[in-house]
């Protein structure tokens, strides 16, 4: 028998199944493929093409809410990212100091963050972030603090 199956064969089929995992893992990341958006906890789903977030939470709406993404001339990417970083009471410092609360990083300089242009929500109106409404956003960015940043997942479709 070959060393690496006899080593397998003595780790049990448990231990076997975890390392399989561990290697598909590390190649998924190898590669850049992205981790799957149902492996977090909470899911803010954002449609472009309906200026709409649906947040999951566990695998269930918990939330749908009203947003803007970004104007004519402007651009939100699309695709899937983990959160990266959380600024309570976050300043844009490429756009004249605008508010931006609650805000939660996840691409980059894009973020998704309160407005106080609440009358724009529902069409496209921003610089590329994706604005909520101050309230909502704080409710994500608490449920995103409690659960954690590698377990909160932005998806942008169009």
């Amino acid at each position: 028998m070959e060393p690496t199956i006899l080593c397998l064969a003595k780790m049990g089929l448990r231990a076997e199944m975890k390392l399989f995992a561990g290697i598909a893992l590390a190649s998924a990341i190898a590669i850049g493929a992205p981790i799957s958006a149902e492996a977090a906890t909470i899911v803010a789903k954002v449609d472009i093409s309906t200026q709409t977030m649906t947040v999951l939470h566990g695998g269930k709406v918990k939330y749908r809410w009203k947003v803007s993404t970004a104007r004519a001339g402007k651009v939100t990417p699309s695709g899937s990212w983990s959160a990266k970083w959380l600024s309570k009471n976050h300043r844009s410092s490429r756009y004249n100091n605008a508010p931006m609360p609650y805000s939660i990083f996840y691409n980059g300089n894009y973020a998704v963050h309160g407005t106080d242009q609440i009358s724009r929500l529902g069409r496209p109106a921003s610089s590329g972030c994706i604005r909520l409404h101050p309230e909502n956003a704080r409710v994500l960015f608490e449920m995103t603090r409690r659960e954690g940043l590698k377990n909160t997942r932005i998806v942008v479709q169009r």
